[in-house]
């Protein structure tokens, strides 16, 4: 018997032809089954993609391609590191020094000179050419994506902060007044006039990013913020712009460099734990789908197992014909591979359309204060590649045992015979 007469039995009792009824019931009603839990998988892991993609985008406003820092400690001499020769390696597009660190914040008003709200943030100091090396400027709501310094210093600050601390662009008395302990007072309360350093800057932009972004930086000039910080000629990381096509390179080759002393991070290095923990939560989420797709299977069992019962007289004539049993395991082995591909394309096909359509007129809106409107879809062909590979080891696995009991039925008829 050769393999094209294998697929031809194969394709008639996948269409129910002479079969009794119960079969063909339970064959579609299984394949439903599968249709609907290959339509879940595509959709879960397609709104799952899209926040993947929405949280990662945004990380790019302040996480750069590559970020250099020093191991232990918070700042480094700006002359250790070279921006120069950084800006000739091969494939690095823009380079920004930076400086950072927690300090104090508090609202201010020219006209009364009172403070009334403080909270806590992460001064940030930059040059304009950082503006160039991250997307922050996309998310710039309200003012201007720059910062100044001289007579009149000004920042940019995350929505919350704003909030928090009543200050906006428009009013032009109004200001931010930034304290930072003086490391050189080594006990404040002998000298408490000089315990602390201050920094007042004003609103010359607001942005909205993320809460974990907007509730905590204000953006200010390079130097005030250095000399805020008791770190003049200090930096605490130098941010790259760099060809997306080159970065593993260009990070080998500084980490070579600098040596242990530094760390030379990517963007999947930067955000470890997000990285790791949303791509454990897509692997959970298919381990519950696939329990449940298991679960549609047995049905699948059923029918097949009752499929082998009804056709012990097909199965008798395959084997006068000179069928070996391993030849009729794999004609059911084969039913069941086609009876779960063909739900799985349909709930494929039945995934994709609702996604597309989802992503093109946005059914599914999203209540609340969000920087999307509706749920974010996003189609990654590697899902549907996962799914119908799955499907179909299900579809082998649920064939297994009527397919081995077939195999075996064939033999004993023959010695009956």
């Amino acid at each position: 018997m050769n393999r094209s007469m294998i697929w031809t039995i194969a394709a008639r009792y996948f269409r129910g032809k002479g079969t009794a009824n119960a079969v063909p019931l339970l064959s579609r009603i299984s394949m439903a089954a599968i249709a609907v839990c290959s339509a879940a998988m595509i959709v879960v892991f397609s709104v799952f993609n899209g926040f993947d993609a929405f949280v990662k985008d945004n990380h790019k406003a302040f996480c750069p391609d590559i970020k250099i820092s020093i191991v232990r400690g918070k700042f480094f001499p700006a002359s250790a590191i070279g921006l120069d020769e950084i800006k000739k390696i091969n494939g690095v597009l823009f380079v920004s020094p930076v400086i950072e660190d927690n300090a104090l914040a508090g609202d201010g008003d020219e006209m009364t000179g009172s403070s009334k709200q403080q909270k806590v943030v992460i001064v940030k100091g930059v040059e304009n050419s950082y503006f160039k090396v991250n997307r922050l400027g996309d998310y710039i709501i309200e003012g201007v994506d720059s910062v100044s310094g001289g007579a009149m210093n000004t920042a940019i600050l995350g929505v919350s902060v704003a909030d928090a601390l009543r200050s906006g662009v428009e009013n032009s008395f109004n200001y931010v007044q930034l304290y930072y302990a003086n490391p050189e007072i080594a006990n404040p309360e002998t000298d408490p006039l000089n315990a602390l350093q201050s920094l007042k800057v004003h609103p010359a932009g607001i942005f909205n990013v993320d809460e974990e972004f907007d509730d905590k930086y204000v953006i200010a000039p390079l130097a005030q913020v250095q000399e805020l910080l008791h770190a003049q000629g200090k930096y605490s990381s130098i941010e790259i712009k760099a060809d997306s096509t080159k970065i593993g390179d260009i990070k080998k080759t500084l980490q070579q460099k600098l040596g242990n002393t530094y760390k030379v991070e990517d963007i999947a290095d930067q955000n470890k734990n997000l990285y790791a923990m949303m791509g454990g939560e897509k692997w959970i989420i298919y381990m519950i789908l696939l329990f449940v797709l298991l679960i549609a299977s047995f049905n699948m069992v059923g029918a097949l197992s009752m499929l082998v019962v009804g056709k012990q007289k097909d199965i008798a004539i395959l084997r006068a014909m000179g069928a070996t049993p391993g030849l009729i395991r794999t004609v059911f082995l084969l039913e069941g591979v086609l009876w779960s591909s063909a739900g799985g394309i349909i709930g494929i096909a039945l995934g994709c359309t609702v996604c597309f359509l989802q992503q093109h007129f946005e059914l599914i809106k999203l209540r609340g204060s969000f920087l999307m409107s509706a749920f974010p879809v996003k189609l990654v062909f590697s899902d549907s590649l996962l799914v119908i590979v799955t499907i179909m080891g299900i579809g082998f696995l649920a064939a297994w045992y009527p397919a081995i009991r077939a195999g075996n039925s064939s033999s004993l008829n023959l010695k009956s015979d």
